[in-house]
């Protein structure tokens, strides 16, 4: 499996997560902003919203001078197998939270060995998770969980990944060329998230962003009833803001 090139690679994954931890951790003082953007590499208008989100998920701090130092939580990352397994829980945690402030199911989701492996759930009676009654596996063509994945291989990752597990129609909206479903995914905006308007389940609508840390593939995605489905844009551009130290769990 082969990644595509980095220009491609959305805003959100791991790298520039990675660049931002480093320059804070070098210095131990406390780092500025500014600083923080001339040695990650980041723009002020995307560094500020990203250092927001590390903030939030504690793995920074901002001191009262308003310098950056490390948080908590990246002092586990570190930490050996005891960390990891805190920030598996912390994660566990963030998951909740974000399904109940997009109201709806999320997924984490990973391609591992040439599979779509679905790896955490976080549901709830009131947002449940989609019925999978085909496994998932197999609906890389319908889901935007799959496609989201399959956006980040390379044309021959698709194919092979095609070849081994064949188109099927699933509703009326699903699409069964493989011809089209390329051209779809060459034309899919790195920035903008992967929808499923019924095209796995009728009466269910999804919608996942990539995640990716070096070789790494994964997404973040959620699921709402059609009946819900005019809450999709504000609720996919929630989970495009909150993805960013989701893409750290790849590493775990």
């Amino acid at each position: 499996m082969v990644l595509k090139p980095d220009s491609t690679a959305p805003f959100h994954s791991a790298r520039h997560v990675l660049r931002v931890l480093e320059a804070v951790s070098k210095h131990g003082g406390g780092v500025t902003e500014a600083r923080i953007s001339r040695e990650s590499g980041l723009p002020a208008a995307h560094l500020s919203p990203l250092l927001t989100t590390l903030r939030r998920e504690g793995y920074v701090e901002r001191l009262a001078d308003g310098a950056y130092v490390a948080g908590d939580s990246l002092a586990l990352l570190s930490s050996g197998a005891a960390g990891r397994q805190a920030l598996a829980a912390r994660l566990e945690t963030t998951l909740h939270e974000l399904r109940d402030s997009v109201g709806a199911a999320v997924y984490l989701s990973r391609y591992i060995d040439g599979e779509i492996k679905v790896t955490q759930i976080a549901d709830s009676p009131l947002t449940p998770a989609v019925n999978e009654y085909v496994d998932f596996r197999s609906t890389a063509h319908a889901s935007a969980i799959g496609k989201c994945l399959l956006f980040q291989l390379d044309r021959n990752g698709r194919r092979d990944h095609l070849a081994r597990h064949k188109i099927a129609r699933f509703t009326s909206r699903t699409i069964t060329s493989e011809r089209l479903l390329l051209s779809r995914l060459d034309s899919q905006p790195p920035t903008v998230p992967v929808l499923d308007l019924q095209e796995y389940a009728v009466g269910t609508v999804c919608a996942a962003v990539p995640l990716t840390a070096g070789a790494a593939v994964g997404c973040l995605a959620l699921s709402l009833p059609v009946e819900h489905a005019h809450r999709l844009r504000a609720a996919a551009e929630t989970l495009h803001r909150r993805a960013a130290p989701m893409a750290l769990s790849l590493t775990l």
